[in-house]
């Protein structure tokens, strides 16, 4: 899921840890992209083709899949 990050944000997990910096834009597994949005550290972006760029996922849509 692709996601920006507005704040930086740290994934963990109990083996590793990822660290995000704000305004990075990039692909996070959903577990990560729903806590990161949850934390109010992120938001959901769509991005429907290889060569497009990402735009912020619209707030009166569904969640994602």
């Amino acid at each position: 899921m692709w996601v920006r990050f507005c704040g930086d944000y740290e994934y963990r997990q109990p083996s590793f840890t990822i660290d995000y910096k704000a305004g990075t834009e990039c692909n996070v597994t959903r577990n990560c992209a729903e806590m990161a949005v949850a934390s109010g550290k992120a938001v959901r972006l769509l991005k429907s083709r290889r060569d497009e760029d990402p735009t912020e996922w619209p707030t009166d849509r569904e969640p994602a899949p």
